[in-house]
This record gives C-alpha cells, sequence and structure tokens, in this order.
C-alpha cells in the first residue's frame, strides 16, 4: 500500500507546492500581513496532510487570534523556540500557528520550497559573517515589536528527534532586550505511535531522500506540545532564557536535561 500511496503523494506534493508559489508571487503582494499569515497556515495544514502525516497540537492553548494569525495586535510578539528534526518542522508549526522563521540561508536556494518560503517572509542568516547576529537581532526585534511570532531554532542544526543540543543564544537578545516573552515548543514524530527517524534531516541527505522518507513512513505523526511561556524578565539573561528553555522542551520530549546530559556524557 505503501508503494502505491508514496508516488501519489509525491505528485499531489509538487502540485500544492507549485500553487503555494503562484499564491505567494500573485496574492501575497496585494494581501495585508494577517491575510498573509492566514493562507500559509491553511497551506500547511494541507501540505502536512499531503505528505501523509497527521498533525496534534497539545500543551499550553494558543489564543485563537495568534493561533489563526501568528499576531499580537497593540502588544509585542512571541519568540518561539523549537527543537529541530526536518525541514517540515516548520510548515507543521506554520500549520498549528503562522509564524515567521529564521533560517539558514542555503534554504532560500531549495528548487521551488526555497522560493516560496523566501517569498512568505523568511529570514535568512548567513552563517559565518561577520555581524550576521547583530543584524538578524535587529530584524527579530522589529518584528517582535510589530506583534509577529518568531522561531528560532536553538539547536543550529536538525537532529534525529532523539537527543537535543545545547542551545545557543545569540538570537535570542532581542526578546531579552524588549521583553518579548520566549515560547518553548517540542516537536516529536512517531510512526504507527512509536518515535521514528522518518522524518529527520541530518548530516548530508538531500531534501528529495528526506521527502521520500516522509513519504514512505506508515503512519506518521507529528506531534506539537505548547510549553508554558518563559517571562525573560525573571530570568534576566539570553543565557539563563535559554537554558530554561531546553529544560522546558528536554522534559516534554523526554531526553536528558543538559545538566543530566553533561554529567552522563
Amino acid at each position: 500500500m505503501r508503494l502505491v500511496l508514496a508516488p501519489l503523494r509525491a505528485v499531489l506534493f509538487v502540485l500544492h507546492v507549485l500553487a503555494g508559489l503562484a499564491t505567494v508571487l500573485a496574492v501575497f503582494p496585494l494581501a495585508g500581513l494577517a491575510t498573509r499569515n492566514r493562507i500559509n497556515r491553511g497551506w500547511s495544514r494541507i501540505l502536512v496532510a499531503v505528505c501523509g502525516a497527521r498533525l496534534v497540537v497539545d500543551g499550553e492553548p494558543i489564543p485563537p487570534h495568534i493561533r489563526a494569525t501568528g499576531l499580537e495586535p497593540w502588544s509585542l510578539g512571541r519568540l518561539v523556540l523549537s527543537n529541530h528534526v526536518s525541514w517540515i518542522d516548520v510548515f507543521a508549526i506554520n500549520a498549528a500557528t503562522p509564524c515567521r522563521f529564521v533560517a539558514k540561508a542555503e534554504i532560500g536556494r531549495w528548487p521551488l520550497l526555497g522560493a516560496m518560503v523566501t517569498r512568505s517572509g523568511t529570514l535568512y542568516i548567513e552563517r559565518g559573517r561577520r555581524h550576521a547576529v547583530a543584524s538578524m537581532n535587529h530584524k527579530v526585534r522589529d518584528h517582535l515589536k510589530a506583534g509577529e511570532s518568531v522561531v528560532v531554532f536553538p539547536e543550529g542544526t536538525t537532529t534525529d528527534g532523539a537527543t537535543l543540543l545545547t542551545f545557543h543564544s545569540n538570537l535570542l537578545a532581542s526578546a531579552v532586550e524588549i521583553g518579548a516573552p520566549v515560547w518553548p515548543i517540542a516537536i516529536r514524530y512517531t510512526d504507527g505511535g512509536l518515535p521514528t527517524d522518518a522524518a529527520a534531516f541530518i548530516g548530508e541527505m538531500g531534501l528529495i531522500t528526506s521527502l521520500a522518507k516522509i513519504l514512505a513512513a506508515r503512519d506518521l505523526e507529528i506531534r506539537i506540545t505548547v510549553l508554558p511561556a518563559i517571562p525573560v524578565e525573571v530570568h534576566g539573561n539570553r543565557h539563563a532564557v535559554a537554558r530554561a528553555a531546553r529544560e522546558a522542551i528536554a522534559g516534554a520530549l523526554g531526553v536528558p536535561s543538559e545538566e543530566r546530559a553533561a554529567a552522563t556524557g
């Protein structure tokens, strides 16, 4: 059955991405941010379904207006911190609530998907370039001040989902500076109810190979657990906030905390 469904899903995936690219080129320039975000959310929900995955969102309830538009009117937005397993993390999070993402610049060079996420407002950071982090923090601060939800993957790379790396705190500076809430979320993947690396996009794996693994999964579930917001004023600095966010996500995933990992490693 999987051998029959996977090619069909692949065709639907390409058609859906092409439809999304046409939308961001033709519709987005004429639409306001809230409308673009609603379109993003609906498109991402369909993409997850086309890939044969089921999305489950649990934990803290997402306020309805944020869930629909990703915007906090007349207030500071939220800096979302998430563990990172796959390229599909972005679309799963967007399906739960639309966000703006900070991503490595090479994603913008991906065929089709790169052009679409670029036009959707992804913020690209050129790793290794001098002043890149400072420049990105300025951009993130401006979007938070505009009430937007901005996602950062503080591990800096993807994992197989069974581990959690140290969180880098550089891109938390803007939230700490202006007092925006930090919102940790945990992403985990299961197939048939068991942990799986079917979605893991790691090492030298190519996008097509990763997509094929996802499309061939039998019963892929993507679970997003929304954790309580971390008040930055309580922790005082970006390093402490990063540690608190990692502890919360580690607890939700059932992986060792940073202190335990260091003690056993």
